[in-house]
C-alpha cells in the first residue's frame, strides 16, 4: 500500500501496542503479540533495540506474518532498513535515529512515526515529513530511558492543537491514567507493559480499547 492507505488504516486503529521481549514477564514476544491481535489491537511496534540486524530482521518477519493475517499495521522501532527488508508499514525514529527527512527519501511509502518530546520538536518532526509524532513521556516509565521526566497529560493541550498530522502519546500509561489521556484527545494512546506484562494480555487490551472507545465518545 502506499502511504495514504496506510495512513487511512492508521486513522482506523486505536490501542498502539509496543512489544519488547524483556517486558513480557517471561513470555515470548510472539505469545503477547497473538493475544494482543486477538484483541482487536490493530496497531502494533516491535522494539527491540538490543537485537543485531539479523535477529531482528527474523523476529520482524514473524510479527509480519501475524499482523499481515490480522489485517494490523506494523511499526518496527528505529530500524528502517529492517522495517523494508520484512515489507512493515512504517518505521517509528527517536531524536538521536536517523532524521524523519531522510528516512522520507529512503521511504516515501512508510508511515514514519517520530518521538517528541515539547513543542518545537513535534513541530520539526511535522516539517520534516512525519506521518505521526508521539507525545511524551506522559507519565512515569520505566521501559525506556529518557533525559527528561515526564510531561503529565497537560502536555497534550500544550502540543497537539498545533498539529497537522496525527499523533500518539506514551510513556506509563495504564488503565488506571489512560482515561487521562483520552479525555484530551488521544485516539492512539500507546502502552508497552500494561499489555505486555499484564497476566492476561488479551483482556488487558481489551479493556484498554474500551476505555478509548468510552472517552472518545463522552470526551471531557
Amino acid at each position: 500500500m502506499g502511504h495514504d492507505d496506510l495512513m487511512a488504516a492508521f486513522a482506523k486503529t486505536d490501542l498502539y501496542v509496543v512489544i519488547t521481549e524483556a517486558f513480557c514477564a517471561g513470555r515470548p514476544a510472539l505469545e503477547i503479540l497473538t493475544r494482543a491481535l486477538d484483541a482487536g489491537v490493530r496497531l502494533v511496534q516491535l522494539r527491540e533495540k538490543d537485537l543485531d540486524g539479523r535477529p531482528l530482521y527474523v523476529q520482524a518477519l514473524e510479527f509480519r506474518r501475524l499482523t499481515a493475517a490480522a489485517g494490523a499495521l506494523l511499526i518496527i522501532n528505529d530500524r528502517v532498513d529492517v522495517a523494508l527488508a520484512a515489507d512493515a508499514d512504517g518505521v517509528h525514529l527517536g531524536q538521536d535515529d536517523l532524521p524523519v527527512s531522510a528516512v522520507r527519501q529512503i521511504a516515501p511509502h512508510l508511515i514514519i512515526g517520530a518521538s517528541t518530546h515539547s513543542l518545537a520538536e513535534a513541530l520539526a518532526a511535522q516539517a520534516a515529513g512525519a506521518s505521526y509524532v508521539n507525545i511524551g513521556p506522559i507519565f512515569a516509565t520505566q521501559t525506556k530511558a529518557t533525559p527528561q521526566g515526564p510531561l503529565g497529560p497537560e502536555a497534550i493541550e500544550a502540543i497537539a492543537p498545533h498539529l497537522r498530522i496525527p499523533w500518539t502519546t506514551m510513556g506509563g500509561i495504564t488503565l488506571a491514567n489512560i482515561a487521562q489521556v483520552v479525555s484530551r484527545g488521544a485516539r492512539h494512546p500507546a502502552v508497552v507493559t500494561a499489555v505486555t506484562a499484564a497476566p492476561d494480555p488479551a483482556a488487558a487490551a481489551r479493556l484498554l480499547r474500551e476505555k478509548i472507545h468510552a472517552g472518545l465518545r463522552f470526551p471531557r
